[in-house]
This record gives C-alpha cells, sequence and structure tokens, in this order.
C-alpha cells in the first residue's frame, strides 16, 4: 500500500519483459535501487524479467496493452492503463526503457504529477526503424523531451544522436554506459580445435542475421562452426538461407538460452552483425568471457570496441568486409586470444557494473532531493473506471 514506507517509491517500466539489451539493462539495475527504494516493475508479456524482479525483492506488474507494435487504439488503452498504474502506485520516480514504453510511460507520468520522470535511450527508435515508423518515433521523443527530468543514454554517440535530432537536451541528458557482472562470467579457454564463431540476438530488425549467413557461407576458409543464439520473427527467412547458401553442416540455431554465458566462454569469437545498435549488452557479456567482437561499427559499438585491439568493426551490411574480418579470426588463434585478452581488460577497467550501479543511484539521490524525496505526489482525481 502506499505510505506503508518511508522509501521513495520507484516503477521502472519497459515494453516486453522477453530477452533483450533493454531488459538486461533493467536486470543489472534491479538489485541495487530495490535496496533502496520500493521499487516496482511493470512490462508485457513473459520473460525473464519476472525472475529478476523476484530475485531483487521488487513487485512484477503484468501490462496487458502496452506493447511494440505502433497500433492507435491500443496504445490508448496502454496509456490509459498505465495512469491507472500510476494513480494507484504514486510513485516519486518513473524510469521508462525502450520505445514504445518510454512514449506512453512519460506521458502518463506527467499527466499524473509524478515528479522525476527518467527515460533511458537503449538506441532511438527513428533510428532502428525507416519511413512513416522513424518519423513517428521521432516527432513522439521530441515531443516528450519536455516532459523528461534527465535522458539517461547508454553511448555517447546516443547522445549525440539525440542532441541533433533535438529528442534531447544537453543540459538534462546524461551517458550512463551499460555494464556486465565481471566476476561472474566464465572465460573462454580458447581451446576449441575448431573455432567457434557466436551471435547471440533477437532474430528480428535491426539485428541483421541474413548478412552474417550470407558472411560465414562466403568464408574461403571452412574449418569453423557457428551458433546463433536467440529466436524470432525472422528464424524462419534464416533458416531459409542457411539452406539455400549450404551452410547447415557448420552453421545451428540455437534458439533462445539461459546459458549464454557458459556458451560464450565455450566459443571463440562474438559476432555482431546490427544495422542498428545503443550499447549492446551482448557485446559487453562477450568482453568478459575473454572473446574477441567482430562488429557493425553501428551506435556506440566504437565505445565498447577498440578496432583492431579488442576486435574489429565493419561497415552495418557489407557481407565483404564481415566476412574478410571473420576470416582472420578463424585462422589466427593468437590474434583471437590477445583480442579477446585486451576486450577483457577494457570491460574491467570501464564497463563494471558496481560503477554501473553507483551512477544510476547518485542521479536517482540528486533528482529525489531536488524534488524533496518526502513529498507526496500529488493525488490526482480517480478517473471513470
Amino acid at each position: 500500500m502506499p505510505g506503508a514506507t518511508a522509501r521513495p517509491r520507484v516503477l521502472l517500466l519497459i515494453t516486453l519483459a522477453e530477452v533483450g539489451g533493454a531488459q538486461s539493462y533493467v536486470a543489472a539495475l534491479l538489485p541495487a535501487l530495490a535496496e533502496r527504494y520500493d521499487v516496482t516493475l511493470a512490462a508485457y508479456g513473459e520473460g525473464p524479467l519476472r525472475e529478476a524482479a523476484a530475485r531483487a525483492g521488487a513487485r512484477f506488474v503484468p501490462l496487458r496493452n502496452v506493447r511494440r507494435p505502433i497500433n492507435p487504439l491500443r496504445d490508448l488503452a496502454g496509456l490509459i492503463e498505465l495512469r491507472r498504474l500510476m494513480r494507484r502506485e504514486r510513485p516519486h520516480v518513473v524510469h521508462a526503457n525502450s520505445s514504445k514504453a518510454g512514449v506512453l510511460g512519460r506521458v502518463a507520468a506527467a499527466t499524473t504529477g509524478v515528479p522525476i520522470r527518467f527515460f533511458t535511450v537503449h538506441g532511438w527508435a527513428f533510428s532502428a526503424y525507416s519511413g512513416l515508423a522513424s518519423l513517428l518515433y521521432r516527432f513522439a521523443d521530441r515531443t516528450m523531451a519536455s516532459l523528461t527530468t534527465v535522458t539517461i543514454c547508454v553511448s555517447e554517440r546516443e547522445l549525440a544522436d539525440g542532441l541533433q535530432a533535438g529528442t534531447c537536451s544537453a543540459e538534462r541528458s546524461v551517458v550512463i554506459h551499460n555494464a556486465v557482472d565481471l566476476a561472474a562470467a566464465p572465460r573462454s579457454r580458447h581451446d576449441r580445435a575448431t573455432p567457434r564463431l557466436i551471435a547471440v540476438g533477437r532474430l528480428k530488425a535491426p539485428k541483421d542475421f541474413l548478412t552474417l549467413i550470407r558472411a560465414l557461407a562466403g568464408l574461403s576458409n571452412q574449418g569453423y562452426e557457428a551458433l546463433i543464439v536467440g529466436d524470432g520473427p525472422d528464424r524462419t527467412a534464416v533458416e531459409a538461407e542457411i539452406r539455400r547458401l549450404g551452410v547447415e553442416d557448420r552453421v545451428q540455431l540455437a534458439g533462445e538460452r539461459s546459458d549464454v554465458p557458459e556458451l560464450l566462454a565455450a566459443s571463440d569469437v562474438f559476432v555482431l552483425s546490427s544495422r542498428s545498435e545503443g550499447l549492446p549488452v551482448s557485446v559487453l557479456e562477450a568482453m568478459a568471457a575473454e572473446l574477441p567482437v567482430v562488429a557493425s561499427g553501428v551506435g556506440g559499438l566504437a565505445e565498447l570496441v577498440d578496432d583492431g585491439a579488442t576486435g574489429i568493426l565493419v561497415p552495418p551490411g557489407d557481407e565483404p568486409a564481415l566476412a574478410q574480418a571473420l576470416e582472420r579470426m578463424v585462422e589466427d588463434s593468437e590474434l583471437r586470444q590477445r583480442f579477446g585478452a585486451a576486450g577483457r581488460a577494457r570491460a574491467e577497467s570501464s564497463f563494471d557494473l558496481s560503477a554501473f550501479q553507483r551512477a544510476h543511484l547518485e542521479l536517482y539521490d540528486r533528482q529525489l532531493g531536488l524534488a524533496g524525496a518526502v513529498t507526496e505526489p500529488p493525488v490526482e482525481p480517480a478517473e471513470g473506471r
């Protein structure tokens, strides 16, 4: 019940509870927030975030109408649902993640008197989409900028893109890089006779697994195996491309797995062929596992991967460049180990979980102090139900 604890109340919002980078961010943040605040997490669907909330001692509220696709009627229902949730919970802080929850959550928070409204950018939606969807998200995020207390960008690149697009402002934005629990990460021994390339991600745009499959098929050195971990709506197309190019004996689709750290530690090279990214947690997990990274040079990847020292960055959608980079890794075990060790050292120096959590807690405490954490958010007259 509201008022049963003196601790400030925090409502974390994310569109989907499924596996993903934004979900990993929320799961990493939950334990630190739950130690200090009364935390509720709301999301649509099933997924590991439910278990993460339970482990952290936070409540989980399943959403019914906040979904990823743009749908005016359902989005209106989602807004009403979130307003009712906020009137019931009366949070001091709403922290929204992902594009749909970011738009609907900030509108609901502003119109129900929530004093502090955070939005974390895990990659601007207007960059990930094209056509009308891109225009709609750009317009929505520009409109939301004035309703946002602080925009949290996971990379300097996302901040720069947001400032250029007018979707955030310099005086009300911060950069907090994603992080990884290094102590819990098993490391690769790089002792496989046949090097294994591994890719982890949802089989859906902007992840570009078709380019990866075509690059793998183009390798002149066929002495490798590849494992793709994840699932999604593009699985049928990916399976068809694997069959068309005749690489079924070397490329395996593993589906969604709960043992990703162990799979990384049993591999030799991490690959990310996305067309758009923020600051992918999957790459940090690979670096923690001491894997070299071959990735598209998009979003904040250059802030993670030291090109030529911890991995290789290639242009997005460039099959020959990706194939050439992977060929170097397949053929040179010493290079794999050297890049992998350098990547682990870079993760230790710049992307440790404790610094990530501390930066968020300092931001929360600062804004709660400015807002007066002991002041209850105003009670809005109840809407008709």
